[in-house]
């Protein structure tokens, strides 16, 4: 496909910032767009591979599976974000699937500039280095929630969801039409109770559904819950 990313669109982008308009032309040498359908599999858990991906529009997730066949929703990704980063720079084989959660394009770059200008630029090392540990931070707070009661669960998977469909992180930010499974796989819950809460939340006013995406409009119960910093409930309903 052909594709009309620039220099300038991955310059952009907070990972790549510090990068010259001739290192991000670099790193775009030879690229390929591709389009994904919801719920097509776009990485393979255990391929091999030295490319890294650009999800330029769309939402998907990285998951893996247990020993007992349950699926485990590691992360989600939003428009600009990268994915496939860390097979590019070991050479070690995917460590998940990538599944699209909506329509996606995806943008695949070569591995061998991306590590080269690792050694060499420290702004993108460390850039990198952020970027990941706030993955991290996400993972950690997500599986501290898993004894949790459903609601609080809940409200943290779609404050988690919006705000990897915002540019501005933010956790009223809409979010596109999901199935209701997939929430639950979020939130940690089975889809049954998911929907139930759901009716709750929206019979209560917290949440609201505009053209079929979800939308928190009262931050409040999330504040009680710890889920978001106080400053963020001011001028929530």
């Amino acid at each position: 496909m052909t594709s009309t990313y620039t220099a300038s669109d991955l310059q952009g982008l907070p990972l790549f910032a510090s990068l010259k308009p001739e290192q991000c032309s670099l790193l775009l040498d030879r690229h390929r767009e591709s389009s994904h359908a919801t719920d097509q599999v776009f990485v393979l858990e255990q391929d091999w591979g030295e490319s890294l991906f650009l999800l330029c529009s769309g939402m998907a997730k990285v998951r893996t599976f247990t020993a007992d066949g349950v699926e485990v929703v590691l992360s989600v990704l939003g428009p600009g974000e990268v994915l496939g980063e860390m097979a590019a720079l070991d050479g070690a084989a995917r460590a998940a699937d990538v599944v699209a959660l909506t329509p996606v394009t995806v943008l695949k770059l070569r591995g061998a500039p991306f590590a080269s200008l690792l050694r060499q630029e420290v702004a993108l090392a460390l850039a990198l280095a952020r970027l990941e540990a706030a993955r991290l931070r996400d993972l950690n707070q997500r599986f501290a929630l898993q004894s949790s009661d459903g609601t609080t669960r809940l409200l943290a998977a779609l404050a988690y969801l919006a705000r990897r469909s915002s540019p501005a992180d933010d956790p009223q930010a809409s979010i596109p039409p999901l199935a209701q499974r997939e929430l639950g796989l979020l939130a940690g819950l089975a889809r049954e109770t998911a929907s139930r809460t759901l009716s709750k939340l929206r019979s209560r006013g917290i949440v609201v559904e505009e053209n079929g995406r979800l939308r928190i409009v009262d931050l409040q119960p999330l504040v009680k819950r710890g889920l978001v910093a106080g400053d963020r409930g001011r001028g929530s309903r």
